[in-house]
């Protein structure tokens, strides 16, 4: 249970004080992503070197501070760096609770490994994530992984 106490914290300051928000010029490849289950919303923004990643949005804690967790560990990544990242998080994401996170690749995003438990939820966590792998197709960046959302 301290664990999961932890993992809230960890949510709710990335929700709090958000990493990266606000949307940023110039920018390569842009993508607006809606949840219509809950009307969630996100727009992201992505340097072609992925140099800059910037996002807006509306929503709950979930896919806001899940938006500010991806800033944070794909800014300034390599495409490579950056796909082995989104793929380790959406198999976290689609494991249902199974699956044990590893820190040093996820950094704060093993936050979200009890948000996995809530199939509802996930759609909220994952929302950022797909609308960065659209927005760095559009950017010419090739963050393709075998596990899709």
């Amino acid at each position: 249970m301290m664990l999961d106490g932890l993992y809230q914290e960890i949510i709710l300051d990335h929700y709090k004080h958000p990493h990266g928000r606000g949307l940023r010029d110039p920018f390569n490849g842009e993508a607006h992503h809606v949840n219509p289950t809950c009307g969630d919303e996100i727009t992201v923004r992505v340097a072609a070197d992925l140099s800059d990643i910037s996002y807006d949005g509306l929503g709950c804690s979930i896919s806001q501070a899940s938006a500010s967790v991806l800033y944070e560990l794909l800014k300034g990544r390599t495409p490579q760096d950056a796909a082995g990242i989104h793929e380790a998080f959406v198999a976290l994401m689609q494991g249902r609770g199974q699956v044990e996170p590893d820190e040093d690749v996820l950094g704060d995003g093993i936050a979200f490994a009890g948000v996995a438990k809530f199939p509802a939820r996930v759609k909220c966590a994952l929302l950022p994530w797909m609308a960065f792998k659209d927005a760095a197709a559009r950017a010419g960046i090739d963050v393709s992984s075998e596990v899709t959302a």
